[in-house]
């Protein structure tokens, strides 16, 4: 397992100059029944949509990132993922007026352990590492969320905010100070106050401030 990144890591990882918010895909973004072999429709969480655009309109970068390990499987090919991407970009165009900063992916299959076997694949920072370096992204002002302790860990260790959308989709619950969410909510409608409020001194709202909004 990586260590997490030092400031001067991530200081030197990215010229920073914009937050962004970095969004799992599957069971996060989209409800886990959109699955498909197909590349549309696909159904979002309810409450995503109307979040991500209250999110963009205060200039915040969205950026998808994602474990598909089926593509080093073959269990999908590179041109059908491609398809199914390029579908759900069309979607959050049409559907919201939403455009992505970036899309960024792993394919690499985890090792037998369930332990990454690559630096991109969440719990490791890589995908968000990635994308601040590509777009110049502040790290420190930036959010993970996601609907696993593996997607927390992840933006923990890259030196986001993070915060957990508790779908009911982590089971294992295995804690540790990188797998602790600086704020919890089970419903995205609060994951938008919940961002816009934190400034730059966020005091890690729980579950208890967040269920009430959500």
């Amino acid at each position: 397992m990586t260590a997490p990144l030092s400031p001067s890591d991530i200081a030197r990882s990215t010229v920073a100059s914009r937050a962004a918010v970095f969004i799992d895909k599957d069971g996060t973004l989209l409800d886990e029944g959109s699955r498909t072999t197909q590349p549309a429709p696909l159904r979002f969480q309810p409450g995503a949509l109307e979040c991500l655009t209250a999110l963009a309109a205060k200039g915040l970068a969205l950026i998808v990132v994602t474990n598909q390990s089926g593509l080093s499987m073959g269990h999908v090919t590179r041109r059908e993922f491609s398809q199914r991407q390029a579908a759900l970009e069309r979607q959050l165009v049409e559907a919201a007026g939403i455009a992505l900063t970036d899309f960024v992916v792993c394919p690499h299959t985890p090792a037998p352990d369930g332990q990454p076997a690559c630096l991109c694949r969440t719990p490791a920072p890589g995908l968000l590492i990635r994308a601040a370096r590509a777009h110049r992204i502040d790290l420190a002002a930036s959010w993970m969320v996601g609907d696993t302790l593996d997607d927390i860990e992840a933006g923990r260790r890259a030196g986001c905010r993070t915060l957990l959308l508790n779908t009911g989709r982590e089971t294992q619950w295995r804690r540790s100070p990188l797998r602790t969410p600086h704020a919890r909510c089970t419903h995205w409608d609060a994951v938008t106050p919940l961002i816009l409020a934190s400034g730059n001194d966020l005091c890690a709202p729980d579950e208890s401030n967040a269920a009430a909004a959500g």
